[in-house]
């Protein structure tokens, strides 16, 4: 029997929800304004907005604190807790403190500050010189539907940057946005971190084929995750549970749990290389190794930076960490538009940078090439590059990093040609790569 009475009334949200929406505003706000410098009212309007639903109207609600001085957030969420606190921290970035955690600076070893660095006088790609900044006239058309919100359902595109034979050909930018303003990579850091893995590959720190180097796992004998191998975790292989598809990281990115805590507890639920499960915290563990395997906490703070970044001229970029120091190389990183480009075209030069060799002789290769079990549909997966072809409309060989929220550096080895989109797409929406980038190779034919 139907019974009419009023309607259901929603949930209040539990503290902890309310914790997590106040620590998603204070890290972006802390992240936008001092990675990016980009003001308060600019992030609460866009990068603020068109987020996980469940926190929107939250972060719509909590007041923030801008601390200036110490470039700090902090956000009250319950009269009977300290607020949730962000604090920059130079070359890392932001972190979200514990609640009630005092503030306790990580220095690391090198003091270069992105967030604040001219545009590099040195030519193109290394630095910023001689570029000019336009849309070539061929490209314009698809540059304004993409800025116009086409391409995908609420797209909000932010940044392009279109680079063939290594010369950027056409640049635009959304209001409030620019050559040197970052914005969050989300998952498009995975690929950095398969980048950044492939690095210490080359300097005989790892071995792709070996079981990753977890401290949490020992002894390896009373611990049968041991066998997991870094070549599954960078394939999404490792047959670890996860509670969400995509496995939302929320307790580390905004909870203050940290990369040891939130990514070495799952249990096995398929054997290693049997099943591919897109998860951020494979990622995470490739990371976590990399710490293992460096022995060196300063070490390990400057690695990508001195390894990576600065070697191509990536001087806006910032890899942030969690309060214990770990990186959190899933999602977690902060670059331009141009120094995307940048990592793409290192990737489709096969890891040779001005002459020099960055990853080893085929890295690229193993990155692109898929292995084992593969994603149900859409574009494959190789070693944390998407790979694209026919059957999405684009040469065989292409292949992406892609990111929430619309973020992609896409390669066409075949053309020459490195795409890079940056957006604030809202949750939902997206864009579709595929097409524009088809587009753009049917303009420059």
């Amino acid at each position: 029997m139907l019974c009419l009475g009023t309607p259901t009334q929603a949930a209040e949200p539990t503290t902890y929800q309310r914790a997590l929406a106040a620590a998603y505003k204070a890290a972006f706000l802390c992240s936008g304004m001092f990675n990016a410098g980009r003001t308060q009212a600019q992030i609460e309007a866009l990068e603020l907005t068109g987020i996980y639903p469940e926190y929107q109207p939250l972060v719509g609600e909590l007041t923030a604190a801008i601390e200036p001085s110490t470039r700090s957030v902090t956000v009250a969420f319950d009269d009977k807790l300290p607020p949730r606190r962000a604090s920059w921290r130079k070359g890392l970035g932001c972190t979200t403190d514990p609640i009630g955690a005092a503030p306790a600076p990580i220095v690391p070893v090198y003091s270069a500050d992105p967030e604040t660095a001219p545009l590099d006088p040195r030519p193109w790609p290394q630095g910023d010189a001689g570029l000019s900044g336009k849309v070539a006239p061929k490209l314009s058309t698809m540059a304004d539907r993409a800025f116009a919100g086409g391409y995908g359902e609420q797209a909000r595109t932010t940044g392009l940057v279109i680079v063939r034979d290594g010369r950027i050909i056409s640049e635009r930018y959304a209001e409030g946005f620019g050559p040197l303003v970052s914005n969050r990579t989300w998952s498009v850091a995975k690929s950095i971190s398969g980048t950044l893995i492939g690095i210490a590959v080359r300097q005989k720190l790892l071995d792709p084929t070996q079981p990753a180097n977890i401290p949490e796992w020992r002894p390896a004998w009373r611990d049968p995750r041991s066998a997991i191998t870094f070549d599954n975790l960078l394939r999404m292989a490792s047959g670890l549970h996860s509670d969400t598809a995509g496995n939302r990281t929320d307790a580390l990115y905004t909870g203050a749990t940290n990369v040891s805590q939130e990514a070495t507890h799952w249990p096995l639920e398929a054997a290693p290389g049997t099943r591919f499960r897109y998860a951020n915290n494979d990622i995470l563990l490739a990371i976590r190794s990399l710490r293992a395997a460096l022995k060196n906490d300063d070490r390990y703070l400057d690695f990508p930076r001195t390894e990576l970044f600065d070697k191509i001229g990536m001087r806006h970029t910032v890899a942030e960490a969690d309060w214990q120091g770990n990186f959190i190389l899933s999602s977690q990183v902060w670059s331009t538009a141009r120094d995307l480009a940048r990592l793409g075209l290192l990737w489709m030069n096969d890891g040779v940078w001005q002459g020099e060799r960055i990853l080893p002789e085929g890295w690229v290769k193993y990155m692109t090439t898929p292995s084992g079990p593969q994603p149900a549909e859409g574009p494959g997966y190789g070693a944390t590059l998407w790979l694209f072809g026919p059957k999405q409309g684009l040469p065989e060989g292409s292949y992406a990093a892609q990111g929430n929220r619309g973020q992609y550096i896409m390669v066409i080895p075949s053309k020459r040609l490195v795409i890079v989109r940056r957006g604030e797409d809202p949750a939902g929406g997206g864009f579709d790569i595929a097409k524009f980038s088809a587009d753009v190779l049917k303009a420059l034919e």
